[in-house]
């Protein structure tokens, strides 16, 4: 049994139609918007797969809880949680708002936050959580610096917790990926400055939502035993 945050579309759309086709029951979770979400609940199970759309904004510790509960009554057990849904705020550092500081820390960080402590308290004996970070946390790119921070933060609760969760025989690890080709990601950015982003990679290309969900599916399997407190970026080369 799959939970994957924020993922009616991207990149968690891409990992939790991958945990299905694995044969993982999945919770296809969405903030409130279930039309995309039931969209992808219902391809999942054209292809023979089981998913269930339940709606959390993930920054509410009580709306979380309540998204659990429901996957532990449908399903019983709970073996793999992934961290994905976030807000990428890129703009200059000035010009940010303390609303959208505060809204890219709820999200990004109690967000992950959330899904850790109810993970660490109902996730079975050797289950695998993976959280979504962002290969732009080494580069230093103009306008990421909230972003950047946020994720930052994903990032040292796998190193940190990494051994909490071990007690227990679950693994713990970072997916970081580069620019991704999701229906979103033109969106605001210039021709030039993806042109730019391109050029960074090894193959010059952005990714796109399959490949960095086949990584994910590595580490939610259990050939990936002992692979824990790791961060690894699928991004082409670019870092």
């Amino acid at each position: 049994m799959a939970l994957v945050t924020g993922a009616a579309t991207g990149i968690g759309k891409a990992i939790a139609q991958t945990l299905a086709t694995d044969g993982a029951a999945v919770v296809v979770n969405h903030n409130h918007t279930p039309g995309p979400a039931e969209k992808v609940v219902a391809g999942i199970e054209e292809g023979g797969g089981a998913a269930i759309a339940v709606a959390a904004d993930v920054t509410s510790r009580s709306e979380f809880e309540a998204m659990v509960g429901r996957l532990l009554a449908e399903f019983g057990r709970w073996d793999i949680l992934v961290n994905n849904a976030a807000v990428a705020l890129v703009k200059p550092f000035s010009d940010v708002s303390e609303a959208e500081f505060d809204l890219s820390f709820a999200v990004n960080v109690k967000g992950v936050f959330n899904g850790l402590q109810l993970a660490y308290k109902h996730l079975a004996v050797g289950g695998r959580v993976v959280t979504v970070s962002s290969s732009t946390t080494a580069l230093m790119l103009p306008g990421y610096g909230i972003y950047d921070a946020t994720k930052g933060a994903v990032e040292q609760f796998t190193r940190v917790l990494s051994k909490d969760f071990g007690r227990r025989g679950i693994t713990l690890n970072t997916v970081s990926p580069g620019a991704t080709e999701t229906d979103t990601y033109r969106d605001g950015k210039s021709e030039q400055f993806l042109a730019s982003l391109e050029a960074m990679r090894a193959f010059g290309r952005l990714g796109n939502p399959a490949e960095v969900a086949a990584v994910v599916s590595f580490l939610a399997s259990e050939a990936a035993g002992w692979v824990t407190a790791q961060n690894i970026r699928v991004n082409g080369g670019t870092v």
